[in-house]
């Protein structure tokens, strides 16, 4: 395991390597304000028994990675998707499998469109199309469940506590929610954060106008899987199938129990398997 600060044009970006260097290259992108440690360690440990090495990162204004000055420089998706690109060039990556889980899967969509000989496969986890609005609910892309809309209206104060029980919802009803385990991964993703209020940027980000967004998934020609739970409370599985139908080809694998992320016992090690290479 190596960590390396990359450039990405004026910022650095934390990465981390595991795995034999001469291997194939997973490149793990996760969600909206989520740090690259947010990947289990599980996960990480089954791709790298598949023969393939794994680049964790912290997307920028999350982790150890730049903070920005949102209202000096505001960004939008395709910014973090180049932060991407740069974290290959900085490794010496011509290629990658691109495995991108909720705001990291409309990453790994534009990775596919726009730069698609950087791409060997995608993996799209718990992700909606990449040119969907949010503020417009059709019946393919049905909204957050009650559930997680409830939650958000009791507007529990900032802090592991309250990132916890977000996490409980998260994970859904059925599978089993490994409380320590997220408990130990929210601590340690605060205390190593450079500004734990930087993240809230990427909601920001996300509802700035990105054209580049709007490009047809049908245009990917990866080799790509959907991977998607049937208990998500974020994007209910018609955002997975949505995904999916758009892009020639692509597998659609629903997991059942599963949620938004991967805080039940065994199943980081039951995505890994799915992840494309």
């Amino acid at each position: 395991m190596v960590e390396q600060f990359i450039a990405s044009g004026p910022l650095r970006i934390w990465t981390e390597r595991t795995g034999d260097p001469g291997l194939p290259a997973v490149l793990m992108v996760m969600g909206s304000a989520a740090q690259g440690i947010s990947c289990p360690d599980e996960l990480v440990g089954r791709l790298v028994e598949r023969g393939v090495q794994v680049i964790r990162f912290d997307h920028r204004d999350t982790g150890r990675s730049s903070v920005i000055d949102f209202d000096a420089h505001p960004y939008t998706i395709s910014d973090m998707a180049r932060d991407c690109l740069a974290v290959l060039d900085g490794l010496g990556l011509r290629t990658a499998h691109v495995a991108g889980a909720s705001l990291g899967g409309m990453i790994a969509q534009w990775l596919g469109v726009h730069a698609p000989d950087r791409v060997r496969s995608l993996t799209i986890m718990s992700s909606s199309p990449m040119n969907h609005d949010p503020r417009k609910p059709t019946d393919d892309l049905p909204p957050p469940t009650a559930e997680f809309l409830a939650h958000q209206a009791l507007g529990l104060p900032p802090g592991v506590e309250s990132d916890v029980a977000l996490f409980r919802v998260f994970n859904g009803p059925v599978r089993p929610f490994d409380e320590a385990a997220a408990r130990a991964m929210l601590e340690l993703a605060l205390s190593r954060a450079v500004d734990p209020k930087a993240a809230a940027n990427h909601h920001r980000a996300v509802w700035r106008d990105d054209p580049s967004l709007l490009a047809p998934l049908s245009s990917i020609t990866a080799p790509t899987s959907v991977v998607h739970g049937d208990q998500d409370p974020i994007y209910p599985l018609g955002h997975g199938r949505s995904v999916a139908a758009a892009i020639p080809g692509a597998t659609l694998h629903v997991v059942p129990g599963m949620g938004h992320v991967l805080t039940s016992p065994g199943l980081p090690e039951e995505v890994a398997d799915l992840i494309r290479l």
